[in-house]
């Protein structure tokens, strides 16, 4: 039996840590979640993009009755941003949460659809996308998508011989 040994890097920091721009995209997630629809669960969660065409496109989730007709907000984030910039990656993607006590301490990861999705992106334009998870007690910095999901499937796993 063989081993494949899988490391994955995630750091810490406080929000002043980062760079302007990653100040600022944190900023824009928070400010997605006040537009999110999510009367049966309470928790709004609001994502930011920043392409490498300069431009930020946010998303926040929307829930359903029917509950997997809803979307995330990575997802409405980055289907929005493909449908008005499709030639420009992402670069950057910051998401924020909160209840109904506020924002959460801890950060929230995405789910597996959306992690499935971002490392989509990151394999269609062939450039890795830097992930900000914030909470108001720490935020964590991911390098590429490709941590979150690290045995993953992309197109490439659809041509192997």
């Amino acid at each position: 039996m063989k081993e494949k040994e899988i490391k994955i890097t995630i750091r810490s920091c406080d929000v002043s840590e980062l760079t302007e721009d990653e100040q600022r995209l944190i900023e824009e997630a928070k400010k997605a979640t006040a537009h999110a629809f999510s009367p049966y669960s309470h928790f709004s969660v609001g994502a930011a993009l920043l392409l490498e065409n300069g431009k930020t496109v946010i998303g926040a989730n929307q829930e359903n009755a029917a509950f997997p007709s809803g979307t995330c907000a990575e997802r409405s984030a980055i289907f929005a941003a493909q449908s008005q910039f499709p030639d420009s990656p992402v670069r950057i993607i910051a998401i924020a949460a909160q209840n109904s006590n506020g924002f959460l301490p801890e950060p929230v990861t995405p789910c597996g659809a959306c992690r499935q999705v971002i490392l989509g992106i990151e394999d269609r334009y062939g450039k890795e996308i830097r992930i900000l998870l914030y909470g108001t007690k720490m935020t964590y910095v991911i390098e590429r998508a490709s941590d979150l999901l690290p045995l993953s499937f992309v197109d490439s796993s659809m041509s192997q011989s």
